[in-house]
């Protein structure tokens, strides 16, 4: 009876662990060949080494794609800086540096936005072409015709209709504008993220090439067993 417990103990313990204990005793282990784990990591980083060469490409090709598009897309409206003294006049020091060029590059948009920025802010007070309410002038106007006011009330609250209706076309017309721009700096600036990320993908690609080169020389050095 003894010797069937311990039977069975060591049956549970080989089932339990994955361990066979040898005939002195001892553990077999499980090895792996050092060529084979070599093979192994050579694999590995030859598949690392190609899909950072392939991220580069395609963030290459992204970032050239923004570029284009943004410079394209700009050129388009034919966009210019005044020249250096009406931008010295406006108070415009800060964009002195773009004066009489064409607006062609995401930073020069934002330039530009910039300087469309500083005349809205002059037009109504400040205020948004949404905030001015240009429909209650207009039917101020209809009210008092319908009241019978004099024609000089009349013609002062219609006065004030055309100006309030005036200022909100230029805002909305000025911050589409503005927006267009801000929109192409924000492009611009993903194609030169995209453009660094695929430089920083071929150095990954390159290094990763270079190590598997040196596995490919120690395997051919190493002795096969």
């Amino acid at each position: 009876m003894p010797a069937t417990l311990s039977e069975a103990h060591t049956s549970s313990t080989t089932e339990a662990g994955g361990e066979r204990p040898g005939k002195d005793g001892s553990k077999d282990l499980v090895r792996l060949p050092r060529r084979t784990i070599d093979k192994l990591l050579v694999g590995f980083g030859l598949i690392a080494a190609i899909v950072f060469a392939v991220a580069g490409g395609l963030l290459t090709w992204g970032a050239n794609f923004s570029n284009d598009y943004v410079h394209d897309e700009l050129s388009s409206q034919n966009v210019f800086f005044p020249d250096e003294a009406s931008l010295v006049e406006e108070g415009r020091d800060d964009l002195v540096k773009y004066a009489d060029e064409q607006v062609t590059t995401g930073p020069q948009a934002e330039a530009y936005a910039s300087y469309i920025g500083g005349h809205l802010e002059g037009i109504a007070d400040g205020q948004t072409y949404s905030e001015i309410d240009d429909r209650g002038a207009a039917q101020a106007v209809e009210d008092a015709e319908a009241s019978g006011a004099s024609e000089a009330e009349i013609a002062e609250l219609q006065a004030t209709a055309d100006q309030l209706k005036g200022q909100r076309d230029t805002l909305f017309k000025g911050e589409t504008l503005r927006g267009l721009l801000l929109s192409s700096y924000a492009w611009s600036t993903i194609g030169r993220i995209a453009g660094i990320a695929a430089w920083v993908a071929y150095a990954g690609a390159v290094v990763l090439a270079g190590l598997v080169v040196a596995g490919l020389v120690h395997l051919r050095r190493s002795p096969v067993s």
